[in-house]
């Protein structure tokens, strides 16, 4: 097959739009399809780099990342007509998938989309919050998604928000799955203290990693504030915030008036190249967002043998298991109650970690890449059908 995906931001982008793109793209590939990824350039220029199209961009004030490209008439545009695909797959809703919706107009050919964000925790970023209400959102969504032939969702949660919003269309539950070798690679003990030093981190540190895009909807600030608390009772807590984004010169300034700038500690943005590293010199991953529609960095850190703490959302049911691989809280007492029992035992805090690695296998890209596939097949021959049907009545 030749499959065409499209996302608005592609490497050296992080995000977990960017890192299910990839990993999709590099499993296909392996199944021997001719895939190539439609993305908007990160420097401005339009241009061809091998399989990867890029279309000349402006900053778009609606969302922060989010870029935009009057569609049409591009010579990126025509290379990928004169390609022909036979299906394209949608990541992102916005500019790429205009161009999208264009393309499969014109030769005629099925499309197909993964809802990764969950708009409504996100409506304070769009225009500021001024203009788009959680009702006129999944009215939006509701349009939008209606026209395609089929949609993905990462999970149960956002298949049942997608419902709700009338989305009509079949929604085929596909996780995104991840290159789990990626993060069960080891570092040597030389490598962990190195990077610990460079972190502000001592070898006997007890480390809370946060990794991840830096924004406000991800609570970052609510671990702060439980951990300004909790970091007296216990010897050499320390919590460690990589990644980069619009909310991270507010964090700094908060870690900064709570006077801990020497137990909280930033990274900014590091080399994707380098993620596994700082899950490797870290003990548990932390989290306090909400807004997840499959949380790839729980995967992440569970493949990387990191117990995970996170504050309840539908989208962690079957993935973090309280007391097996992890922990779930609703509350601070119960975030304290965790991180508290993870650090008073060494033994059990190594049961926990064997589990967490575990818990991640069934979240592979090779599992990811097949279940697409699949998909893929059964869509054309739907509208293989649907033309034959259309060519007879005619």
């Amino acid at each position: 097959m030749k499959i065409l995906l499209t996302t608005d931001t592609y490497q050296p982008y992080i995000s977990g739009v960017v890192i299910s793109t990839y990993n999709l793209y590099k499993e296909l590939k392996a199944l021997g399809h001719d895939v190539r990824i439609l993305t908007l350039s990160d420097d401005g220029k339009e241009k061809i780099d091998g399989d990867i199209y890029c279309l000349k961009s402006f900053d778009l004030k609606i969302y922060p990342g989010v870029k935009f490209k009057k569609p049409f008439n591009t010579e990126v545009g025509k290379a990928l007509l004169k390609w022909k695909p036979d299906i394209i797959h949608s990541q992102t809703e916005f500019s790429t998938m205009i161009n999208a919706k264009h393309i499969a107009s014109k030769l005629k050919i099925p499309q197909v989309h993964t809802y990764h964000t969950m708009y409504e925790d996100y409506l304070d970023y769009i225009l500021n919050g001024k203009v788009i209400t959680p009702k006129t959102m999944a009215i939006f969504v509701k349009l939008l998604l209606n026209r395609f032939n089929r949609v993905i969702a990462p999970t149960v949660k956002v298949e049942k928000a997608l419902r709700g919003y009338g989305v009509k269309v079949p929604i085929d539950i596909i996780p995104t799955g991840i290159d789990l070798s990626k993060f069960q690679k080891s570092i040597t003990e030389e490598e962990k203290i190195k990077l610990r030093d460079k972190c502000g981190l001592s070898p006997d540190d007890n480390v809370l990693v946060f990794l991840g895009r830096v924004a406000q909807e991800k609570n970052i600030d609510e671990i702060i504030d439980m951990f300004s608390r909790l970091e007296s009772e216990m010897d050499k807590l320390k919590f460690l915030i990589v990644g980069k984004g619009p909310y991270l010169d507010e964090l700094m300034t908060l870690v900064k008036n709570k006077n801990l700038e020497d137990k909280i500690h930033f990274t900014g943005m590091v080399d994707p190249n380098d993620v596994y590293k700082y899950y490797k010199i870290s003990d548990a991953f932390v989290t306090g967002s909400t807004s997840e529609t499959q949380g790839l960095t729980y995967i992440e850190a569970l493949s990387s043998g990191l117990p995970v703490i996170c504050r309840y959302d539908t989208c962690i049911e079957g993935v973090v298991e309280t007391d097996e691989n992890g922990f779930v809280y609703n509350n601070e007492e119960e975030f304290r109650k965790a991180v508290k029992s993870l650090f008073s035992n060494d033994e059990y805090r190594y049961k926990i970690a064997q589990n967490a690695e575990l818990a991640a296998d069934k979240f592979s890209a090779e599992t990811f890449g097949k279940k697409a596939e699949q998909l893929y097949k059964s869509v054309l021959d739907e509208s293989r059908v649907l033309s034959t049907q259309s060519q007879y009545s005619a």
